[in-house]
């Protein structure tokens, strides 16, 4: 990139708002891909030339001319809490960071409108002070901003009964183009698929309306079995309770929460656990089910509680991971869908190929409201090859892999490629939003 640009723009924005010093360029040009050992070597030194602190959408719009006519790529971050390496500008240029773009412009009847930077934890604490709380969140809560679980996730907690980003978790956007003058566009309906998930590639998402749930209080329970299939067959039956309200049904295989340091006395040594957020009167018909599976509670914090200290979610999607590589840094993960009609004999076919260098571990979802086992299974990682070698008979055996593992969207399994490509050239006509992370021609 030319020199000599800096001064221009400081004068534009303010030196307030352009970071420059290589500890920041380096600490802002970085995410979670250290859980992948594939992205951690691949993605070593590469270094915003600056980062912008955005704390309005004047200010946005601003720097996307400025870059658009100096042909300069533009990053977007959030928190940086992802994992595949989305804020990470792999052709240098600015870093846009929208974390100061932080107020809860409305909380209406069944809505919230906010700002790309609110964070998940604070507006659900707003929320449920008013009656209401978040349909669903990833297990990174508390740092999380809204914009960058919009366009870096996928699901989480609460999608057992609420689905995932595009189960209409998502009711409106405002997205900036990268153009010398940036439009900024309302985005609705299904139009919010070419950006929900698509890491600012196709527009610089600003502002979000997301749907609310009423307010629940919730029992947090372990329930714990001798056996592993029987813990997921409970979270099954229970994904189907009607009469039971529902935010988290996590199944885990020994050795897996034997790496909750946090809550291991009240975890039973050798047992399988189920980790669940039920309604607060949900606590009898939940032991009663489990006993049909041969489950026994194990431990409870009481709905009095929740928030107040360390959560079961605290230790559920892929925090699972970060809990393992805690205890185990060789360990890696996947992201995969296995099949709710066979999933028992997809159990047996890894366990039976890989034994404990896999070990399982599933959420219980909606997925398009059909009940679906997702699972990050924890990899006992060796080599990239033997990775791609456990994906493969993942595949062969028709379990699904959205592969955590790589940065270009097309190769991670979501969303509809051609539609991403297409707007991607509508409004980002010279491929200058996060470049690499999508496969396009200009």
């Amino acid at each position: 990139m030319a020199i000599g640009w800096e001064k221009e723009m400081v004068d534009l924005l303010g030196d307030d708002r352009l970071l420059l010093d290589t500890e920041s360029r380096e600490r802002l040009s970085k995410d979670y891909y250290w859980y992948s050992p594939v992205l951690n070597g691949k993605l070593q030194g590469k270094i915003a030339d600056g980062i912008v602190l955005a704390t309005d959408e004047r200010e946005v719009a601003l720097t996307l001319s400025f870059a658009y006519r100096h042909r300069i790529p533009v990053t977007v971050r959030g928190s940086g809490t992802g994992n595949y390496g989305q804020a990470v500008p792999l052709e240098q240029g600015l870093v846009l960071d929208l974390s100061g773009l932080d107020r809860i412009l409305e909380i209406g009847d069944g809505y919230a409108r906010v700002q790309c930077g609110v964070k998940l934890g604070l507006l659900d604490k707003k929320a449920r002070e008013l009656g209401q709380e978040l349909r669903i969140y990833p297990s990174t809560y508390a740092k999380a901003t809204v914009g960058g679980f919009v366009s870096g996730g996928s699901g989480g907690i609460g999608s057992i009964t609420w689905g995932n980003l595009w189960d209409g978790n998502v009711l409106e956007a405002a997205v900036y183009t990268m153009e010398e003058i940036p439009r900024r566009r309302i985005v609705r309906g299904a139009e919010l698929f070419d950006y929900i998930h698509n890491y600012g590639t196709t527009g610089i998402m600003t502002e979000v309306t997301i749907p609310l749930a009423p307010h629940t209080e919730w029992l947090q329970t372990v329930v714990h079995f001798d056996d592993f299939e029987a813990c997921v067959q409970f979270g099954e039956a229970l994904g189907h309770a009607e009469h039971v309200k529902k935010r988290l049904i996590s199944p885990m295989e020994w050795p897996i929460p034997a790496y909750f340091k946090p809550i291991g006395k009240a975890l039973e040594s050798g047992a399988a656990a189920a980790l669940l957020e039920t309604d607060e009167a949900s606590g009898d018909a939940v032991a009663e089910l489990a006993g049909q599976f041969g489950g026994r509670i194990g431990h409870r914090i009481p709905a009095a509680q929740y928030r107040k200290t360390i959560g079961l979610s605290d230790f559920t999607w892929n925090h699972t991971t970060l809990w393992a590589l805690k205890s185990d840094p060789t360990v890696t993960y996947l992201q995969s869908g296995f099949a709710p009609d066979r999933y028992l004999e997809q159990i047996r076919q890894i366990k039976g190929r890989f034994g404990d260098e896999v070990l399982l571990h599933f959420e219980w979802i909606r997925n398009g409201g059909k009940l679906t086992p997702s699972s990050l299974p924890i990899i006992k990682y060796t080599t990239e090859e033997r990775l791609y070698e456990i994906i493969r008979y993942f595949e062969s055996i028709g379990v699904k892999i959205f592969d955590p593992h790589t940065w270009v969207l097309d190769n991670g399994g979501r969303g509809e490629v051609g539609s991403m490509q297409r707007r991607k050239r509508e409004n980002d006509p010279l491929g200058l939003l996060n470049p690499g992370k999508i496969i396009y021609e200009p």
